[in-house]
């Protein structure tokens, strides 16, 4: 599946993140996601995750649904 760059909605939090593109891992050559917080966080404000992870599905309420769904183009 083709991760497109964009904002997207955290389902188990309901925040929102703006995904910039897809990086290779430089070891593994994996996919991963470099994607921006769009609320404050004092952790940090730019995040990477593998592309494996952004697709999984979370249980909400006995359901499951997606990580992240897309919201808008940028």
């Amino acid at each position: 599946m083709e991760i497109k760059p964009g904002i997207y909605r955290h389902s188990k939090k309901g925040t929102l993140y703006k995904v910039h593109f897809v990086a290779k891992h430089s070891e593994t050559l994996e996919d991963a996601v470099v994607y921006e917080a769009m609320y404050e966080n004092e952790l940090s404000k730019f995040w990477v995750r593998p592309a494996t992870m952004w697709f999984e599905e979370v249980e909400i309420n006995g359901q499951k649904v997606p990580r992240f769904v897309w919201v808008r183009e940028k």
